[in-house]
């Protein structure tokens, strides 16, 4: 007897598989058109799809109930994602692009890196109640670097291509990339203080020379500088045995447009097991990977690593979505709700633009002031920010006296937990809507000014009409033109003009009858368009509603004349055609 079977696997597979493929099928119009990002969309379906919605993701039941193992998959999830974009983002740069931009990646790497990292420590040390500098010195690492995931956005697309200089773009990607690695030190440097120094250093032999010297052996010499140097011989070996491959004819097409995706898979299982930085590992033997230009000239044109990409994003995002702890925004005992929309905001205004606008003028890649708010405001919180406060969680996990977890260390848990979850989704939702509204700001103003404009002339428009129609400036004047005129001069030359379908006099005083009244106006349109379809030789005929000149007129124009090219009326025929 048929069942349904409603396995995790089945629900969870029908989920996702149903939303790429609706996603699927307005994706253009969603992101060409509305310019709304697929990371936003993502979260959204997340939130719908998850606990807190409709309940068909169930991250908990997947973790077997316990929140340990949820840990460890959304930061093991993370890393995958950062792994495979980071080598992506490292092969669509140009040929040696760290080298030769060395000078501004320095810059954005160094002082403007180290500026966002205290400002946004200085911002939650001063909005989150009774907070330790230390504990707001790891939070605010945390959302120091830019999401490379988020930053695709603005660099990819229609956008991007009709708003953002190309070396604006590159050096944005590469920005994003290194700094995804590089902060660990930040981090590293807070969270080992706060091992042997916080809470008196309970259940830790050692003190402050000792979490200095680990900073300085374990993150700098084996996170940072091993990752470094594996990236570039991974990196280098696999360029030169691809070539190799290549040009002896072993690699069939499809493994070779695949070749960047194992490589960004092998690179990040390889330093887990070493305990390197993956992330950073990944960027740097991507950029060497195609160090010469030939792996991205191949597949410029190939659309198989932004598919894969993409399936990666959106299913990061759908997770976050559905495991991210909604309900602790407004019930937690760290901060209240309105200190924590106010955090977002400040962050969101003063975690990177102050540093950009005072030294863009250094970056060559920012000509104007405009561009500067843009690279600013557009340094994105994302997938990088979750894959620090797992890797957090991970290590004060581990700072325990009598074999529970430290009190300083757990409080700290539960203040990341919810302030870079926060962030990370004002983030997301912010620029992810920052271009449309942008859009929308600027179109609408611009609709209502012309049709405000529109009116306005309209208005005028008929005004004039009125005025010329009315006589009004003359009504009380009779005989005006027989008053002015001296019987032996010449008669007056008479200008019109087009309005509408309407031939007018120029001047309203130019064509007045012996009472004032202006002659009326030759609607030439209405008549010609009963006429349409008359026969060549009744177009001679007169028509009976128009006086004598008008029929003229209207003559001259049916064959083809110019208005200003007919002959003026003399006095008696004008005195004749005008009302009594």
């Amino acid at each position: 007897m048929p069942t349904i079977v409603l396995t995790h696997f089945n629900i969870i597979t029908a989920v996702l598989g149903g939303f790429i493929t609706v996603f699927g099928l307005v994706s253009y119009l969603f992101k060409e058109r509305f310019y709304l990002s697929e990371a936003l969309i993502s979260l959204v379906a997340g939130i719908t799809f998850g606990p807190h919605a409709t309940n068909l993701i169930r991250p908990v039941e997947y973790a077997l109930g316990s929140e340990e193992n949820l840990t460890y998959i959304t930061l093991y999830f993370s890393r995958l994602v950062l792994g495979v974009q980071l080598v992506l983002a490292g092969v669509q740069l140009p040929s040696r692009y760290l080298l030769r931009e060395w000078k501004t990646l320095s810059l954005l790497l160094g002082p403007v890196m180290v500026a966002m990292w205290l400002c946004a420590s200085l911002l939650i040390f001063a909005m989150v109640p009774n907070l330790p500098f230390l504990h707001a010195l790891a939070c605010g690492a945390c959302v120091t670097p830019t999401d490379p995931v988020l930053s695709n956005s603005i660099v990819k697309g229609k956008f991007a291509d009709k708003n953002i200089p190309k070396d604006l773009q590159k050096i944005i990607i590469a920005e994003s990339g290194a700094n995804d690695g590089l902060g660990y030190p930040f981090l590293f440097l807070a969270l080992y203080l706060i091992k042997y120094n916080g809470d008196g250093g309970l259940g830790q032999t050692g003190s402050t020379g000792k979490a200095i010297g680990y900073w300085f052996g374990e993150t700098w010499g084996y996170t940072i500088v091993l990752s470094i140097i594996y990236g570039i011989t991974v990196g280098w070996i696999a360029k030169e045995l691809l070539h190799f491959a290549e040009d002896h004819r072993f690699v069939d097409r499809e493994s070779f447009l695949v070749f960047a995706i194992t490589l960004a898979l092998f690179i990040t299982g390889t330093c887990g097991m070493i305990g390197s930085d993956d992330v950073l590992a990944c960027f740097v033997a991507g950029n060497v990977f195609t160090w010469d230009d030939w792996f991205r000239l191949e597949t410029l044109d190939d659309s198989l690593q932004p598919t894969i990409d993409m399936l990666l994003n959106v299913s990061v995002f759908i997770w976050y979505g559905a495991v991210c702890p909604w309900v602790s925004f407004r019930v937690n005992d760290v901060i209240p709700l309105y200190r924590l929309v106010f955090l977002g905001v400040l962050i969101l205004l003063f975690r990177r633009i102050p540093t950009i606008l005072i030294l863009h003028k250094k970056i060559w890649q920012i000509e104007h002031l405009r561009q500067a708010l843009f690279v600013g405001f557009f340094g994105p919180i994302g997938v990088s920010a979750i894959f620090y406060l797992y890797v957090s969680i991970d290590f004060l996990e581990q700072v325990t006296y009598h074999g529970e977890v430290r009190e300083d260390a757990a409080r700290l848990k539960d203040v990341m937990m919810v302030v870079i979850w926060f962030l990370a989704i004002c983030s997301i939702v912010v620029h992810g809507l920052s271009v449309p509204v942008g859009k929308l700001g600027y179109h609408i103003p611009r609709s209502i000014s012309l049709a405000l404009s529109a009116s306005t002339e309209n208005t005028e428009s008929r005004n004039i009409d009125l005025r010329d129609y009315s006589g009004s400036a003359s009504r009380h004047q009779p005989g005006r033109l027989q008053q002015q005129r001296d019987p032996q001069d010449p008669p007056p030359k008479i200008a019109f003009r087009l309005r509408g379908s309407k031939v007018m006099p120029k001047n309203d005083n130019d064509l007045q009858g012996p009472t004032g009244e202006p002659s009326r106006p030759i609607n030439f349109v209405s008549t010609l368009s009963t006429q349409q379809n008359t026969p060549a030789e009744s177009l001679s005929q007169p028509d009976r509603s128009l006086t004598e000149k008008e029929n003229e007129q209207l003559c001259h124009m049916k064959s083809g004349e110019r208005v200003d090219q007919v002959t003026p009326p003399t006095q008696e025929e004008t005195e004749r055609d005008l009302p009594i």
